[in-house]
């Protein structure tokens, strides 16, 4: 924590004539308990004034007090947070409450790449050869000097914390020399500087996002209760010119391969041969020639489990065997590009899925639901993703849009060692809506398919294992928060067993609710074929296994749609499903050592069916030189064999299509 809170000396609060003292006594005070929406009257401080009774009162209340547009101050917060209080829990870059006032200290950093048995390459054909934080960081101790509230209210109050994050707004304005207007398009500096971004494009970019939000309106509950509401005002035009008056330095762009309107730097990751008398001995990525050789046909989701600058430096590390494209920072969304597009990155520990996708580094931690997306990263991902699907050609769709926990291991060997992030709390619904392509059925007229949807904030099961204390018991309950996650049962009852991944966990044990367990659950935006129906529960195949949820009406976690799916042909007992989607053998020109295919211990029996996500070509890219010397390297071996993809279990599969039949239903 730092020595001292802030350096900006404490200046009044910026009151308006019409603000009273009841007021300003009520925004010095936490929302406590009373000040729910069904906890009746609100509570009353040592003077006798009552706090705000609502979440809404509470935005209205600071607007007024520090002379705020109340729209300005809605916007921002839901562009930080969505309003919501994470129950007082930190935002990867430390930001608390609904203003995302930031206390950097107070985060702890893991290495993502690093204490696990996957090799991020996932190619098997090749053996793997004290921070400073700043003012965008401690904005929660400038909060404090400014209001007379002390840290740890700002934290844990939501009221408090929305007053903090108006008086930064209103010192912000006056820092500009911009008036002190009641009319929101004055703010538009102060809103950009509200992002703590280091360069004018991240700045505006947040700011264009709070103005886009303020001209569509918003309105939703939070996760503690509160029914909050941004009216729309479809005319609003901000007065850019006070961007300008921030002096932020531009990003040239010119190396980047970015959307124009969000703010990119290029960050080389390091190519390098780690032992000159070895030209197979080199980190960490592979050059190729993409997508004139291979078709993109992935986005890898995964997240950094430590701060930005500790994973710029990993990315930059000249012995690290790990790489991803781009890395997006919590604070603001910026993005750095790491590998050019038409290489080939080492981040999923899969050779086939990295030849032919581009990861994604958020910053943030899988297992700490404290540590919370922020919006603003959000929305520059999906900006980024819808950018980059467009470009490739992409669907938007959970088999191809999909988290590193979906990727499959290479082999049965490889499975227990793939990752598992981005996590149960990612939400996937959201990211999707932000993609503009919402998670929606379809319809149709059968119930032979389910659409994963859990409401996120309901949606709260009880996962174990998440601190990161070491020593820590694995059994201990995670705090209930909200979760894209639907667990899997073996039988229609919640109290039965989970499912048995033999992938894994070879010993044959069932899966359990550790929450880097993903053996028996599915995600929000997956596809599955109904198995069966008793009442409210709904069974799907699951890893050849009927993997049971409740769905009671009301209350549904999944819809009932239309949509393709894979079966065994007729005649077939059963179907292999493989991790990766390589060439047969007779393909392979004698320069290039074949790739053997073997199949996942995963049942696909005659009976059963699995969503179909497309169709793949066999093929295998041969990289294993740094100087593209050996033999055949840097050539793309293409067969005859086509693959479908399937939703197998919470990670995709491939089968062969000369092995199935694909149809839809309706």
């Amino acid at each position: 924590m730092p020595a001292t809170p802030a350096t900006r000396p404490r200046v009044n609060p910026r009151r308006r004539p019409w603000a009273t003292a009841a007021v300003a006594a009520a925004l010095l005070l936490p929302l406590t308990s009373a000040a729910l929406p069904d906890a009746g009257a609100a509570a009353d401080d040592e003077a006798g004034a009552a706090a705000p009774a609502t979440r809404q009162a509470a935005y209205a209340a600071a607007a007024e007090e520090y002379g705020v547009p109340e729209s300005v101050l809605l916007g921002v917060s839901y562009l930080e947070s969505r309003w919501d209080t994470h129950a007082g829990e930190p935002s990867t870059d430390a930001g608390f409450g609904p203003m995302h006032l930031t206390d950097a200290p107070t985060v702890l950093a893991e290495d993502h790449h690093g204490g696990t048995a996957e090799d991020p390459r996932g190619d098997t054909g090749r053996p793997l050869g004290d921070e400073e934080f700043g003012p965008a960081l401690t904005t929660l101790y400038e909060a404090a000097e400014l209001t007379g509230t002390d840290a740890e209210t700002l934290r844990a109050k939501p009221g408090a914390n929305i007053a903090g994050g108006a008086a930064l707004l209103a010192a912000y304005q006056e820092d500009l020399g911009a008036p002190a207007s009641a009319d929101p398009a004055d703010w538009y500096g102060a809103v950009a500087k509200y992002a703590g971004a280091a360069y004018e494009q991240d700045a505006r970019t947040f700011a264009d996002e709070v103005y886009a939000t303020l001209r569509s309106g918003a309105a939703r509950t939070t996760d503690d209760g509160h029914a909050v509401r941004l009216a729309a005002d479809p005319s609003l035009a901000p007065r850019e010119r006070w961007l300008g008056e921030l002096g932020l330095p531009r990003l040239a762009g010119e190396d980047v391969e970015c959307p124009e309107r969000l703010g990119c730097e290029w960050i080389p990751a390091t190519y390098r041969q780690t032992n000159p008398d070895n030209p197979g001995a080199y980190v960490n990525h592979d050059k190729a020639n993409r997508p004139h050789d291979q078709k993109i046909e992935y986005i890898v989701v995964h997240d950094t489990e430590g701060r930005y600058p500790g994973v710029i430096n990993m990315v930059q590390d000249p012995n690290r065997a790990a790489s991803w494209q781009y890395t997006l920072r919590s604070s603001d969304g910026h993005i750095a590009q790491h590998i050019k597009h038409k290489d080939v990155a080492w981040q999923a520990g899969n050779w086939n899925i990295n030849a032919e996708s581009i990861g994604l580094e958020h910053e943030g931690f899988a297992k700490d639901q404290g540590t919370w997306y922020t919006e603003a990263m959000m929305r520059s991902s999906a900006t980024l993703v819808r950018y980059l699907a467009a470009k490739y050609d992409i669907p938007l769709d959970r088999t191809h849009i999909i988290g590193h926990d979906n990727v499959p291991g290479t082999t049965t060997a490889n499975i227990p060692g793939m990752h598992w992030d981005p996590g149960p709390y990612w939400d996937w619904e959201h990211y999707f809506t932000l993609l503009r392509a919402p998670l929606r059925s379809p319809g149709g007229f059968t119930k032979s398919m389910v659409l994963i949807k859990p409401d996120f904030e309901d949606n709260r099961p009880r996962f174990t294992g998440c601190s990161y204390e070491p020593g820590s018991d694995p059994r201990e309950p995670c705090p209930l928060a909200p979760s894209s996650s639907v667990i899997l049962h073996a039988r229609p009852d919640a109290d039965s067993p989970l499912l048995v991944d033999i992938g894994l966990h070879p010993d044959g044990r069932a899966s359990d609710m550790h929450v880097s367990d993903i053996g028996s659950r599915a995600s929000a935006g997956q596809r599955y074929v109904v198995a069966d129906r008793r009442g409210d529960w709904v069974a799907i195949w699951y890893h050849g296994l009927k993997g049971w949820f409740h769905n009671p009406r009301g209350e549904r976690v999944a819809e009932f749609t239309a949509g393709k799916i894979v079966t065994p042909k007729r005649g077939k007992e059963s179907v292999p499903v493989y991790g990766r989607a390589y060439p047969e053998e007779a393909a392979y020109p004698p320069e290039i050592p074949y790739q053997p295919i073997s199949p996942h211990p995963y049942e696909f029996k005659a009976g059963q069916a699995y969503s179909y996500g497309g169709t793949v070509p066999g093929e295998y890219y041969r990289a294993v030189t740094f100087d593209g010397s050996g033999p055949g390297d840097r050539t793309v071996v293409r067969g005859e064999t086509k693959y479908h993809i399937v939703q197998i279990g919470h990670r995709i599969g491939f089968v062969k299509a000369e092995d199935v039949n694909v149809r839809w239903v309706f």
